[in-house]
């Protein structure tokens, strides 16, 4: 695979920036990167949304002499402006110059999860991700400190449970488990004491903040320190420890490059991690720019965005509306806001099962025909809404760059831009159906390259970057 489209794919979403990263190079394409503004104004589809646990409350007032037709409607109001936001969403990652920043937020958004399955509240989800967004290039421990006082966070780890004489460990534990840490770097009595730290931060208006008769003041002994600790004393602590580099680092380095990296390549990001203060920035370009130089192709299970959108980029659908991605998504087990747990999505072979592969074949014939899917039973359908948008629309829209040349020529071009290898037995069947005598010039030659095409993108190794 072509260097620059394998970064482009990894630092973005598709091919879309592989032109920019040859003609800047990575350290130049990382540079404009880090420089995109974060966007702090609020989406128009949130307006009408409550935002304040006031809002909440008032809401809930009304609905509770509400009909039950009124209710459903406010559900249905809820779930729309859900839906509204992880098309907004979607709709950054594709139209973004330079994605990266959308890149790290969603790796942000798998470490720190908090559903809107539990959370209910679409301002608060849509605060959470921002603050991810605000922090994608900044500090690992000022993110920290921050997401675990947001509202989203607190809700979804049932903090506002957790008070004096009443402790419910379920951020205490995750903050070290998941967020910090990693299991065995930590004990039982650190998670019930910091259980103790965190008791009484309860949902707030902007963020969630302590309630002085609920909190527990009394001293604990967190890592070995005694005190009074809370939320940002413990996580200054916790930032102390010596293992505190690794999880993240790991993280990043699975996100982006390999799905099982080493011990040893994970330590040593991990140690300059540290070195730099648990800043983002450097650390990514110390990770990008020496890992460009290897050969890393094939290391990495392509996830539903980077698979999806990828082939819309390079068949440059006319119109292409984000809400069918959303569905797309959700059916390959990558719902936006909504991962199945709080450890998040898997990765690695967990995007590639049998029915997965599948429902990316399907994708493959529907978008090289011009069609959305047929329908068919709930798992092997796409929403009817894609559908409606899409099943209307002819196989001539799709316009799939190539330059005209022998056969040969041609399968190399696509080949060299959409698969880490090709081996001898799948280069004779890309010749099968693109034969040596094919006519580059010939009314349909346009329809027999997207073929190819179509073979290609349902290879086992168009799934790898």
């Amino acid at each position: 695979m072509n260097q620059n489209t394998l970064w482009s794919l990894r630092l973005g979403f598709s091919n879309k920036e592989s032109e920019t990263i040859a003609n800047k190079g990575i350290q130049g394409f990382l540079s404009v990167s880090f420089k995109v503004p974060f966007d702090a104004s609020i989406p128009d589809f949130l307006k009408e949304s409550p935002k304040t646990s006031a809002d909440l409350k008032a809401q809930r007032q009304i609905l509770k002499n509400a009909t039950d037709e009124q209710k459903k409607a406010a559900r249905m109001a809820e779930n729309g402006t859900t839906q509204a936001m992880k098309q907004w969403w979607i709709d950054k990652m594709m139209t973004s110059d330079f994605p990266l920043q959308e890149k790290m937020t969603l790796m942000l958004h798998n470490h720190f999860v908090a559903t809107h399955q539990k959370v209910k509240i679409n301002y608060w989800i849509f605060q959470h991700n921002q603050i991810l967004r605000k922090h994608a290039f900044g500090n690992f421990k000022t993110l920290t400190k921050e997401i675990i006082k947001s509202n989203a966070i607190v809700r979804y780890l049932d903090n506002s449970d957790n008070k004096k004489g009443k402790l419910n460990e379920n951020l205490s534990r995750e903050l070290l488990e998941l967020f910090t840490l990693g299991i065995g770097n930590y004990t039982e009595e650190d998670i019930k004491n910091g259980a103790k730290g965190l008791a009484g931060l309860t949902l707030g208006e902007e963020s969630a903040q302590y309630r002085k008769f609920l909190q527990d003041d009394t001293p604990m002994t967190y890592f070995g320190k005694k005190g009074v600790f809370k939320a940002d004393d413990m996580v200054d602590i916790i930032f102390e420890q010596k293992n505190i580099p690794y999880l993240m680092t790991k993280k990043i380095v699975q996100w982006f490059i390999y799905d099982n990296p080493s011990k040893e390549l994970v330590q040593y990001y991990g140690d300059y991690f540290r070195s730099v203060n648990f800043e983002f920035k450097p650390l990514l370009t110390k990770i990008f720019t020496e890992e460009y130089e290897k050969k890393t192709a094939g290391s990495k299970i392509k996830n539903p965005l980077e698979f999806s959108l990828q082939i819309l980029n390079e068949l440059q659908l006319p119109m292409v509306k984000s809400n069918p991605i959303v569905f797309f998504l959700r059916q390959q087990s990558m719902d936006l806001f909504n991962q199945p747990n709080v450890k998040g999505w898997d990765g690695g072979k967990s995007w590639l099962t049998t029915q997965i592969y599948l429902q990316r074949e399907a994708v493959a014939d529907a978008v090289c025909q011009g069609r959305a899917f047929i329908r068919g039973n709930d798992n092997n359908q796409m929403s009817s809404q894609m559908s409606s948008q899409m099943s209307r629309t002819k196989a001539k829209t799709t316009h799939l760059q190539w330059q005209k040349g022998t056969n040969k020529a041609i399968i190399k071009e696509l080949t060299d831009r959409l698969l880490f290898s090709v081996s001898p037995e799948t280069q004779k069947d890309f010749e099968n159906l693109l034969k040596y005598d094919f006519d580059a010039n010939s009314p349909n030659s346009d329809q027999a390259v997207l073929r190819l095409f179509n073979a290609i993108i349902k290879e086992p190794e168009f799934q790898l970057i």
